[in-house]
C-alpha cells in the first residue's frame, strides 16, 4: 500500500513539475512571439517571420501540453498529433511567404533581423534550459521539447540570415534562410507526428490486450 501511496505521489510531483515549465514556456514564448512578429513587419523579413510563427506554435503547444499533463497515454499522443498539424501550418505559411518574396522582392533590415533574432536566442534558450529535465518523460513532453530545439535552430539561421543581407545588400539571404527553415518546420512535423502515431498504435494495442 505504501508503495502504490509513494508511487502516486512521484508522478502527482513530476506532473505538478511539468505543469510549472510549461506554464513558464507558454508566457515566455507568447511574449515573443507578439515582439519578432512587429519586428518581422518593420523589417520585411521572411525569416524572422517564420522565426515568430515558431512561438505563437510553441504557445499554442505548450497551452495545449497543459491540457495533456494529466491525461492517459493516447490521449498525450492525439495531442502530440495536434501539434505536428500546427508545425506543418507554420511551415506552410513560411512557403507561402517566400513564394511572396520571389515575386515581390524587397530588401528586409538586418539591423532589426539582428536585434530581435538575438532577443529570441536569448529567450528560446531559456525554454529549453527549462525543458531540458523533461525531454524524455513522455511523448507530451517529448514533443514540446523538440519545438523547443526547433526555435534555437531558427534563430541561428535568423542571425546568419541577417549577415547575409548585411553583406550582400539583397533580399536573397533572407528567403533562402526562410526556405531552409520551412523546411526544418516540415521534418519536425513529420518526427511529431510519426512519434503520436506510433504512440497512439502502441496505446490501442495496450487496450486491447487488457483484460475486460
Amino acid at each position: 500500500m505504501t508503495s502504490c501511496c509513494e508511487s502516486g505521489c512521484a508522478a502527482e510531483a513530476l506532473r505538478d513539475r511539468q505543469r510549472g515549465t510549461l506554464v513558464r514556456v507558454l508566457w515566455i514564448n507568447a511574449i515573443m512571439f507578439l515582439v519578432i512578429a512587429l519586428a518581422a513587419i518593420f523589417g520585411r523579413s521572411t525569416a524572422l517571420l517564420s522565426d515568430s510563427l515558431d512561438n505563437l506554435g510553441d504557445a499554442l503547444t505548450y497551452g495545449l501540453s497543459l491540457f495533456a499533463v494529466s491525461q492517459g497515454a493516447a490521449t498525450k499522443a492525439r495531442v502530440a498529433l495536434f501539434k505536428g498539424g500546427l508545425i506543418f501550418l507554420a511551415a506552410s505559411v513560411v512557403i507561402a511567404q517566400v513564394i511572396h518574396r520571389l515575386i515581390h522582392p524587397v530588401l528586409p533590415s538586418y539591423e532589426i533581423m539582428s536585434l530581435f533574432s538575438i532577443a529570441g536566442l536569448a529567450a528560446n534558450g531559456l525554454c529549453l534550459f527549462l525543458l531540458w529535465r523533461h525531454r524524455h518523460d513522455d511523448i507530451n513532453m517529448s514533443s514540446v521539447y523538440e519545438c523547443s530545439r526547433n526555435d534555437i535552430a531558427s534563430n541561428l539561421s535568423v542571425i546568419m540570415a541577417a549577415a547575409g543581407v548585411w553583406v550582400f545588400s539583397a533580399g536573397w539571404p533572407d528567403i533562402v534562410v526562410g526556405t531552409l527553415l520551412a523546411g526544418l518546420l516540415l521534418r519536425s512535423s513529420g518526427r511529431v507526428i510519426r512519434g503520436a502515431l506510433a504512440e497512439l498504435k502502441q496505446s490501442r494495442r495496450s487496450l486491447a490486450a487488457s483484460p475486460q
